[in-house]
């Protein structure tokens, strides 16, 4: 048979194989099922397994995230359900798995990463690449195939619960990080490598309200600016192999229904070539959440005409009634074909007819290892944000006499992890589905690490790094959230023994209700939640100097805490490495050297509050501030202090004039004037102060993260093209316009160190064919 020949080229092949398909094993190409209905409690079910596989089967969903089996049993798992469809289907169409993957493979003894909002934090889009090098072969390893990241949202909303699984508000520093995070999870070819998936298309994180799945109203300028341009970065620059569709209604148009938006927009102007996967049920969604269709069937028939080539996580819409459609007349059997075309591309891609099964002996060897936990500390190490630091109380001694860490984060290694960790997901299919306790196992939240990672947590590091003398007093004070004081108190008397007091607040990420960030965990104030900032105020009280590390999921707005503590670290979510990066940086091991993602704002009638905004934005005419507060963030995007001191001088830019197409140098010499070590995040913004149409005040065009010892200087060129400067014009062209170019370059979008401008020569308006997506940069002696 010509579709199980390698030799053939894989068109020929999915000719072949589609030729000899019949109705009911081609719609079974375009579903999925979870992993826990192939099986009783945590056993291979072939009942189960032969009711919901006979005519074969597109996606397996969640063998690790949806179970509590550990790394060798998931690829037992995965090898069982293959050798079934493979030996037991008619053709024998191995089945492709998926797995989330934002912060590390979701699945029990797999790296937990720092979330995504404190990768973006580093400013260090390396160090994505060799994250999802690690998660790329923890899930070949256990026979998975798709992982469902990376989100590139720009948001611009930190009510959203999930801003924390995005890389912040700029779409430039989303694009790289994206580029980066994608190579890795491929690799070099999807043979050896896993399909990523890009998502949320479009628009998911502008929600009216900061609501979850909340309708989004951009205009069609602003989305192509801004929002498709990660996406198009990582289409055109790393071959990106999947996209998730967003649940939300786009101007009115259900995103999962609009053939405009994922076939016009996606595949016509961006490229794509890839396979549509849709959000976990949002075809069913199309019908029963957003009423635009009357029925299921008319949802499935409209999703799959729209673009959506595979159904998730479990087939309701893609089913045998999709027969009554084509029966009808409603859908043309070609629609069909063309989705099963795409889905069997990739499956050829992979490798999965050659290469079905894995060596689940040897799975244990790319898990956890010394290498792999190297990494996740580095990149939390990285992430962390000085945000205050005022009397340089930081870094503290070893030394110090009595030391007090207070606050519901401090002991909780649990809640160092992001809401699509492997624990915050069992959690809620507990929640969700209860009758799965027996298979899925009971007491997650003590358990979590059985059998697993260990994870230490922020008390634990501290107790670590402290000199023997010293007394480390800890009182919780108060949960995550909830209204109990009664640790007031014992908080209060620690903090008045102590000589330093370590204040550890902020979030429970996850999806329960008992969380206050992550995935449909939206809040409508921006300030600790529960009563964590009236215990913070309290222990203020004692007068003695206080170190705020916040482990959160979101900017917060809490300005009169931020003007009443001395020292301020943000943490984020940090992963399994998290805590001890902490500890190491608040007694001087590290140097903080994180930028942020995102700006915070002051309250939430700022809302939104971001950097790039246009001419006419963040004021208010004539008197510039509100009434009664400033327009002005409470710390500003690109913002991060040091144990250091960065001087920015000697700043060239040439040629002074350029055309589209050229490229023009920016460079500066950085130097450390402090008297340790550190890593200065040096960038580069531009204004096209006149243009056709309003231009933002600050774009980020170029980045890069300088280590210099200190009295080192070093000189950083950034080859930035005239192209990177396009826009899309009234007509929706994209051009280049003739004119001054204005150049700042700075520690952040808010504390810019030197000025420059150039002009870019030639027609008013030129149009280009495609956009640039990177500004290359030098690094010299």
């Amino acid at each position: 048979m010509n579709y199980r020949d390698a030799s053939k080229p894989v068109s020929e092949r999915i000719e072949d194989l589609l030729a000899r398909m019949t109705l009911p094993e081609k719609i079974a190409q375009l579903g999925s099922v979870w992993v826990y209905d192939l099986q009783d409690s945590l056993a291979f079910s072939p009942t189960k397994v032969h009711e919901r596989l006979k005519d074969g089967m597109g996606q397996i969903t969640r063998i690790g995230g949806g179970s509590i089996l550990n790394p060798q049993q998931s690829a037992e798992m995965a090898n069982a359900i293959q050798a079934y469809l493979i030996q037991h289907t008619r053709l024998g169409i191995p089945g492709l798995v998926h797995e989330e993957c934002c912060s590390g493979l979701m699945a029990l003894g797999a790296t937990a990463f720092p979330q995504m909002i404190g990768l973006a934090s580093t400013w260090m889009p390396g160090l994505a690449e060799q994250m999802t090098d690690v998660i790329r072969k923890q899930m070949r390893a256990a026979g998975s195939h798709e992982g469902l990241s990376p989100i590139l949202d720009v948001t611009r909303e930190p009510r959203w619960g999930r801003i924390e699984e995005t890389f912040g508000e700029d779409p430039f520093l989303i694009a790289q990080f994206g580029m980066a995070y994608v190579r890795g999870l491929q690799g070099e070819n999807l043979s050896e490598g896993v399909m990523a998936t890009a998502k949320h298309f479009l628009g998911h994180g502008i929600s009216e309200g900061g609501l979850n799945c909340s309708p989004v109203h951009i205009g069609p300028r602003e989305l192509r600016n801004v929002f498709t341009y990660p996406f198009e970065a990582v289409i055109r620059e790393s071959k990106l192999a999947a996209i998730m569709n967003a649940y939300s209604d786009l101007d009115g148009v259900v995103v999962a229904a609009s053939k405009a938006i994922l076939t016009g927009l996606l595949r016509d102007e961006l490229g794509f070539t890839g396979l549509v996967v849709s959000d976990y049920q949002a075809i069913q969604m199309i019908h029963s959440y957003h009423f635009a269709a009357p029925d299921l069937l008319e949802a499935a028939c409209r999703a799959l005409e729209a673009g959506i080539d595979v159904e998730l996580p479990n087939t309701q819409g893609y089913s045998e009634q999709l027969c009554q459609a084509l029966e009808s007349g409603r859908l043309q059997i070609e629609t069909i074909d063309r989705a099963v075309r795409r889905h069997l591309q990739k499956k050829f891609e992979l490798g999965l007819f050659e290469r079905p099964f894995v060596d689940s002996g040897r799975v244990r060897e790319v898990y956890d290892t010394a290498d792999q936990r190297a990494v996740a500390h580095e990149i939390a190490a990285k992430s962390l944000v000085l945000l205050k630091n005022e009397g340089h109380l930081l870094p503290l001694k070893k030394d110090i006499r009595c030391l007090a860490v207070i606050g519901p984060n401090a002991d909780r290694a649990r809640h160092l992890l992001g809401d699509y960790s492997h624990p915050a997901h069992i959690e809620n299919l507990l929640f969700r589905e209860p009758q799965l306790a027996d298979s899925l196992g009971q007491g997650v939240e003590p358990g979590f690490v059985s059998g697993s990672i260990a994870i230490g947590s922020l008390l634990d590091a501290v107790r670590q790094n402290v000199s023997a003398d010293t007394r480390v007093l800890f009182e919780r004070g108060c949960e995550v959230d909830g209204e109990d004081c009664s640790g007031f108190e014992a908080a209060l008397a620690a903090a008045r023994e102590a000589d330093i007091v370590l204040l550890a607040l902020g979030d429970k990420s996850g999806l329960t209700l008992d969380c206050t960030c992550g995935e449909a965990r939206d809040r409508a104030s921006l300030g600790l939640p529960g009563v964590q900032q009236e215990l913070a105020q309290m222990v203020l009280q004692a007068g003695k100097p206080t170190v705020l590390v916040l482990i959160n999921g979101r900017p917060l707005a809490i300005p009169e805490l931020v003007e009443q503590t001395p020292a301020i670290l943000e943490a984020w979510l940090p992963g399994e490495e998290g805590g001890l990066a902490i500890a190491e940086a608040l007694f001087g091991d590290i140097n903080p050297g994180g930028k942020l993602p995102v700006s915070f704002p002051r309250s939430v009638g700022q809302l939104p509050v971001y950097y790039n905004h246009q001419p006419s934005g963040a004021r208010s005419q004539w008197h510039g501030d509100y009434a009664d507060e400033t327009v002005r963030p409470l710390f500003p995007f690109g913002h991060g202090l040091s144990y250091t001191c960065f001087g920015y001088q000697n700043l060239r830019i040439e040629p002074q004039t350029a055309a589209a197409g050229e490229s023009v140098s920016v460079s500066l010499e950085v130097e450390n004037v402090g008297n340790v070590q550190g890593e200065e995040v040096v960038q580069l913004y531009t204004r096209d102060r006149v243009a056709s149409t309003p231009r933002p005040v600050q774009e980020l065009k170029g980045f890069a993260r300088l280590p210099l010892e200190p009295g080192e200087k070093r000189r950083l060129v950034f080859h930035l093209p005239v192209d990177l400067l396009a826009f899309y014009n009234e007509e929706l062209n994209l051009v280049v316009e003739a004119g001054t170019i204005e150049v700042m370059l700075g520690s952040s979008a808010d504390d810019i160190r030197l000025r420059g401008a150039f002009e870019i020569a030639g027609e008013a308006e030129q149009r280009i064919a495609k956009r640039a997506f990177t500004c290359p940069v030098e690094i010299l002696g």
